[in-house]
């Protein structure tokens, strides 16, 4: 659970990039709504149409800094880049000068947070450059001949270890 005073930093800290977006695009945009629940492997995330991103309370009580540093702003970003452009690809040009421009962010799209906390079952597959973990949905999905997945970094097909 997040704590009154953690919540309070979350919604200062987002006020702060709003500051910076407002005054950057010379207008002022409606603020969001933080909600704070669990959501698989997801930091965080924007819910464009309600105006609103929910952050994942247990990868902040072990990431903290990054959610101020790198979360919200990825998130705020991708609620503005709605606001101004509509439907664009979430992580395109658009977010991308949004996370640079904006917020003098590096554009991640993904996190590299330890995901151990979360005691998400998953099964070891192995690839040139070691070990990954899929979850057990994606493994099942390997199982019944439905998918297969690569490795982010080398792009070899992941097979099961023994």
């Amino acid at each position: 659970m997040i704590s009154a005073s953690d919540k309070q930093l979350l919604n200062d800290r987002l006020e702060e990039l709003y500051l910076g977006a407002d005054s950057y695009f010379r207008r002022t945009f409606v603020r969001p709504t933080l909600t704070f629940r669990r959501s698989g492997r997801h930091a965080g995330t924007a819910f464009l149409q309600q105006n609103r991103i929910n952050l994942h309370p247990v990868l902040f009580a072990h990431n903290q800094q990054a959610y101020f540093s790198d979360v919200l702003p990825h998130e705020v970003s991708h609620l503005l880049v709605y606001q101004l452009y509509g439907r664009v690809k979430p992580h395109g040009k658009e977010w991308q000068a949004m996370m640079q421009e904006v917020f003098n962010c590096a554009p991640e799209t993904r996190h590299e947070f330890d995901l151990s906390p979360l005691n998400i079952p998953s099964v070891r597959y192995r690839c040139g450059c070691g070990d990954v973990e899929l979850s057990i949905r994606r493994h099942n999905a390997v199982v019944r001949g439905q998918r297969q997945y690569q490795c982010r970094k080398c792009r070899q097909v992941l097979y099961q270890s023994a």
